[in-house]
């Protein structure tokens, strides 16, 4: 796992120092990159009973595949930009985590708060059932990215915020091999403050990411759906 992790932050590094230099060689002296670190632990949040399971369950009953990122950007490692007071764009680009996997875990980690039994690791998925991967689990989670976009605008007297995300999910039957349900779910949010910091910035993104996750176990025929597989 943490062979893994260090893989994916050196990829991240490559792919931020192959913006920095094309940006270089197109002229732009000044260049600089911000980043965040996208994440949502789900440490605060309260589970619906609805949701939650009691029962301690032997064996991993859900397993959650890596989103696409199906966003229509050049370059998938951009999650947003600064606009400087001079007018000038300033990439904004994940610290440790690529959204796809940030999704995913985010959903993850609030399942695991509802008591379910979920392994670390994120499976492969494509979304189409004849490709569904070969699982112990009962129920299949993976869906895509459609939009996601973090945007300050540096200004006086004060900074704008702009955060939103926008998810498809689907929930799959993995020994019926069938797809179950698809739910789309987005959150939006905006901020001004009178100081501009890459903390603010990331806290915006990992709120909208927060409320996107939980808007889409809101709806009780979701849950409904995890809790009839899961209990086979």
């Amino acid at each position: 796992m943490k062979i893994t992790a260090m893989s994916e932050r050196k990829n991240i590094l490559i792919g931020a120092v192959a913006l920095f230099l094309l940006l270089l060689g197109s002229g732009c002296a000044n260049v600089k990159l911000y980043s965040v670190d996208m994440r949502y632990g789900a440490e605060k949040v309260t589970v619906p009973d609805y949701l939650r399971i009691a029962d301690k369950v032997l064996g991993e009953q859900i397993v959650i595949a890596e989103f696409l990122d199906s966003r229509k950007v050049d370059d998938t490692k951009v999650i947003g930009r600064v606009i400087e007071k001079d007018g000038s764009n300033v990439l904004i680009l994940p610290k440790f985590t690529m959204p796809a996997k940030a999704v995913a875990q985010g959903i993850r980690n609030y399942l695991s708060k509802a008591g379910y039994k979920i392994p670390n690791r994120l499976s492969v998925w494509d979304l189409k059932e004849e490709t569904m991967p070969q699982e112990t689990a009962k129920l299949l989670i993976g869906g895509s990215i459609e939009e996601m976009e973090l945007t300050c605008r540096k200004g006086f007297p004060s900074d704008t915020y702009k955060a939103r995300v926008k998810l498809s999910v689907i929930f799959a039957d993995l020994a019926s091999r069938k797809i179950l349900y698809k739910s789309t779910v987005e959150s939006s949010a905006a901020l001004e403050h009178v100081s501009f910091s890459e903390k603010r910035m990331e806290e915006q993104i990992n709120n909208v990411l927060a409320e996107a996750v939980e808007k889409l176990f809101e709806d009780k025929e979701v849950a409904q759906n995890i809790k009839d597989v899961t209990a086979k």
